[in-house]
């Protein structure tokens, strides 16, 4: 089969630090070409992929050092190439929220849009309401709920090739918290739990300009002078194995309905279990007692981090396999394609996917 896969311009992919979507659209992209189909990517001119590429920037936006740039403009040029090129493809995978919805309105029907993130946003509703033809995919179940009347082809949870990340077998004594200081992570609740444990906690995270006076009044002074907490900022896939790997347990203390959390299966793809709070896509994420533990409160995950040396990070590292691979996420995405190429009902849940796959 003919596949683009069309991905957002900010980061590189795979992105050289940190990056979600640009990250899972790499591992996606190379499982296809490994499965036997023919890809091409367009995304920025530094992509490392064993697709066809066509760049349609020099480089990915966030790390160009450019003092002005554009990124409306970066994706309308794009999306402009790719509507130039649709004809070579049976299916065009658009990663870039819903900006081409206007420019593929007429051939919306060999398309599909996967949504990487929140959409309980006030505009939203709106745009899938006035272009409803658009087949889209969601990353998790719970994502859907702020717009339960968009065109949903499917669940397809996202996976990471399973070759990027070394099982640890054991752990040293600390814990992790991996992603992007904010509110919302409740990097404060992380170090709140480390403290009151006596454990180490590891934190490598970004810090986006929209969060650092949160960083600056609200986490920093919270780990200043204490030695159990090590800020080391930003990392790549290359540090991940070890710093995932070497915990006892990754916190994911969210408060927020979080679309999926990547970071979830990296940890699981290091043998490294998850002690999550309860909020959006968790409870579809973590196997309890298994791969982790989802909790309600403080009280609990206290508890829950005292029980996770106790998994067996085998058989966490076997169920991110099982579960979470690029391999499987790429299956249960040709299973739509193919449903979409033929013209044919598309599958609307997750569980049908994967019973196809």
């Amino acid at each position: 089969m003919k596949i683009a896969q069309v991905t957002p311009l900010y980061e590189a992919v795979p992105p050289r630090l940190y990056g979600g979507t640009e990250r899972v659209v790499s591992h996606l992209t190379d499982a296809l070409v490994d499965l036997g189909h023919d890809v091409t990517l367009f995304a920025s001119g530094e992509a490392e992929t064993k697709a066809r590429l066509i760049a349609v920037r020099d480089q990915a936006i966030r790390l160009d050092p450019a003092p002005l740039k554009s990124d409306l403009a970066a994706h309308m040029a794009q999306i402009a190439e790719v509507r130039t090129l649709a004809d070579e493809f049976d299916i065009i995978h658009f990663h870039t929220d819903m900006i081409q919805f206007p420019f593929f309105a007429d051939r919306a029907e060999r398309t599909l849009t996967t949504l990487h993130g929140r959409l309980d946003l006030k505009d939203l509703p709106a745009v899938y309401k006035r272009w409803p033809q658009f087949p889209l995919v969601s990353i998790s179940d719970d994502q859907r709920r702020p717009l339960p009347f968009a065109n949903w082809a499917g669940t397809v949870h996202h996976g990471m090739s399973a070759d990027v990340y070394r099982l640890s077998k054991t752990s040293h004594g600390y814990l992790a918290f991996l992603g992007r200081i904010s509110p919302e992570k409740r990097p404060d609740r992380a170090i709140m739990l480390a403290k009151r444990l006596g454990k180490r906690l590891k934190i490598a995270a970004k810090v986006d300009p929209a969060d650092r006076a949160y960083f600056e009044d609200k986490i920093a002074p919270m780990m200043l002078g204490d030695p159990l907490i090590e800020f080391i900022g930003e990392i790549g896939d290359g540090e991940k194995s070890a710093f995932l790997g070497g915990a006892d347990a990754l916190l994911f203390p969210i408060d927020w309905p979080e679309p999926f959390g990547l970071v979830m299966i990296e940890a699981m793809a290091c043998g490294t279990p998850v002690v999550a709070y309860r909020c959006g896509s968790v409870p579809e994420v973590i196997d309890p007692g298994v791969t982790g533990f989802i909790v309600d409160n403080d009280d609990e995950a206290v508890e829950a981090i005292k029980q996770a040396t106790l998994l067996d990070r085998n058989l966490v590292r076997r169920r991110f396999e099982e579960r979470f691979s690029a391999e499987a996420m790429a299956r249960r995405y040709v299973a739509l394609y193919e449903q979409l190429r033929d013209g044919a009902a598309v599958y609307p849940s997750l569980v049908e996917l994967a019973a196809s796959a």
